[in-house]
């Protein structure tokens, strides 16, 4: 009768600590559905760490990609920012797809239009994007670790022979079968063994337990594969036929993967029971190596399905900006790419990360000279056609009513700074970001450019000199496929280089001690001269000011200071 009471008791605590686990996933669920839900027409919420935002961009680095953003124009052009407002991705598979999907540059326009196609899926049904972000969130995302290196450093181990387990394994049986024979030697054998097989068992799970983390991830990825494939999306039919394929080819890898975790600190008693085991018969270092073994020859088919999730996701989170521009800013435009003619035409272009852009139009064939002055918004300008170029070749989405490029590469120098730990000056660091773009045109590359005060770190005669046959350069003789777009205070530019550039400009008002910029882009060169007049709003002694002006008087009439 004891017996009786005692197996119902543990059975009745089996089923309770098993509802106890399906409710909580149910609420946690129910409480990314509510997350989800209200983030939509929002921009993204994610915070980060310095060390997350570096495992982030591994998948990209090992990937090696040819073609791609180089990091001074990802840095000049605020992306790390751009690429966080877009992020509504719930695992690392997708923000590490999403990071490296920004920074490809060599996408066909076929395969633009079909991400197109797979984010409209997800943008015109929010419920069906929602749910397909639900069960991301399911795999999670890792902090510090890329798991898409470790599970290619998994292979590194090389295929492990579960030989030595099964030998203790099967000395221990030997000797707890020994009790019913010899009970005395038997039961000495059993606890000598025991001791042996708890002790080797920590000492070779310590050797490969950095690892059992990766192994959980990817047998989560696998899992929930089948999940994601199983979601009544016709839409998107081919990606799920592939992942169904692929999930029938890895499944073996996340058999009895339980095995693999442990989670004594829940309190349930199966879990107590299965750690014991682990100890004892060494089950989760078997497992271990079994996966390690299919891994090592399964791995082109994780890859695949590695892309093919992150793929999905991307666009499940391209959707969830689309629908941030759409509320925030009332619109975004798809790109239209031109064949045969170096131009742009942008129409209410405007900076996505700004609470209250201005947004401007602009249709050019010949490179653009901006001038103006400091603040009134010629970097912002430039940042946010640059941003659009790359926006628009690599999510097919740009913030703009209508945007039309030709296919280019993109290229800027602009936030450079002194390179302390290679000794360099700003002036050497500039001058080499531009030598790296003229480097480029040369090889033919159709490229669109921005910089931001050109070689500011020389003085005034060689840098409007040496500014002038470089960016002319751009525009004319050999490497004339580029399509620049160049900010300065040196109006003597807009002089020398109107044959091959088209003069645009940004302009203040001072009114009532007051600076006022409506951040509007004009046609022609800037002729205001308000920069002394700045002297005054900002409180300077008139006898400063009204000296300036007389020198600057003197310099226009003659030339000289």
């Amino acid at each position: 009768m004891e017996i009786v009471v005692f197996l119902g008791g543990f059975l009745a605590l089996l089923v309770f600590f098993a509802y106890k686990a399906k409710m909580n996933k149910k609420a946690k669920q129910e409480k990314i559905r509510k997350k989800l839900n209200e983030l939509w027409g929002k921009e993204s919420d994610r915070e980060y760490n310095g060390v997350e935002f570096e495992r982030i961009r591994k998948y990209f680095d090992a990937l090696n990609r040819q073609e791609y953003v180089d990091d001074i124009t990802w840095n000049d052009l605020g992306l790390d920012n751009i690429f966080k407002a877009m992020n509504y991705t719930q695992s690392s598979i997708g923000e590490d797809c999403l990071y490296d999907r920004l920074r490809r540059m060599d996408y066909t326009d076929d395969e633009l239009k079909e991400f197109d196609r797979v984010v409209d899926s997800f943008y015109n049904d929010k419920d069906k994007c929602i749910k397909y972000l639900e069960h991301f969130a399911q795999i999670g995302r890792t902090k510090s670790i890329s798991i898409y290196s470790f599970i290619h450093n998994l292979t590194k181990l090389g295929k492990r022979s579960n030989t030595v387990h099964y030998l203790f394994v099967a000395t221990l049986i030997s000797a707890i079968v020994l009790i019913f024979l010899v009970p005395p030697v038997g039961i000495i054998a059993t606890i000598g063994m025991v001791c042996v097989n708890i002790v080797q068992y920590y000492k070779m799970k310590g050797q490969v337990e950095s690892f059992f983390y990766s192994c959980g991830y990817l047998t989560s990825i696998i899992a929930y594969a089948k999940d994601i494939y199983e979601l009544d999306n016709e839409e998107i039919k081919i990606y799920n036929n592939e992942l169904k394929e692929l999930y029938k080819e890895l499944s073996p890898i996340i058999k009895n993967s339980f095995l693999l975790s442990s989670n004594t600190v829940s309190g349930s008693i199966g879990e107590i029971f299965l750690e014991y085991a682990r100890m004892l018969f060494h089950i989760d270092l078997i497992k271990f190596n079994s996966i390690i073994t299919r891994t090592i020859e399964k791995l082109d088919k994780i890859d695949r399905m590695y892309e093919i999730l992150g793929y999905l996701e991307s666009a499940c989170a391209v959707a969830f900006y689309r629908a941030h521009l759409n509320e925030y800013y009332g619109y975004f435009a798809k790109p239209d790419f031109l064949i045969n003619k170096k131009a742009i035409e942008a129409e209410e272009i405007y900076h996505p990360l700004l609470e209250s852009p201005v947004a401007n139009s602009i249709s050019e064939e010949k490179c653009v000279l901006l001038t103006g002055s400091n603040a009134s918004g010629k970097s912002t300008f430039l940042k946010t056609v640059g941003l659009n170029a790359v926006l628009g070749q690599t999510i097919y989405t740009c913030s703009a009513k209508e945007f039309k490029l030709k296919r280019c590469k993109v290229y800027s120098s602009m936030s450079l700074r002194d390179d302390l730990e290679n000794k360099e000056s700003y002036y050497i660091v500039e001058i080499k970001a531009l030598k790296r773009i003229i480097d480029a045109a040369k090889k033919g590359e159709e490229i669109i450019c921005f910089v931001d005060e050109v070689l500011r770190g020389t003085n005034t005669v060689e840098r409007v000199s040496a500014s002038t046959e470089i960016l002319k350069s751009f525009a004319d003789g050999n490497i004339s496929n580029v399509l620049c777009f160049a900010a300065t205070h040196d109006i003597e530019l807009t002089h020398l280089l109107e044959e091959w550039y088209s003069n645009y400009h940004f302009e203040e008002q001072i009114k009532d001690d007051d600076v006022l910029f409506n951040y509007k882009l004009n046609s022609g060169r800037a002729t205001s001269r308000n920069a002394i007049s700045l002297l005054k709003v900002m409180g300077y002694d008139d006898e400063i000011i009204n000296a300036a002006r007389a020198r600057a008087d003197k310099f226009t009439e003659t030339g000289n200071y």
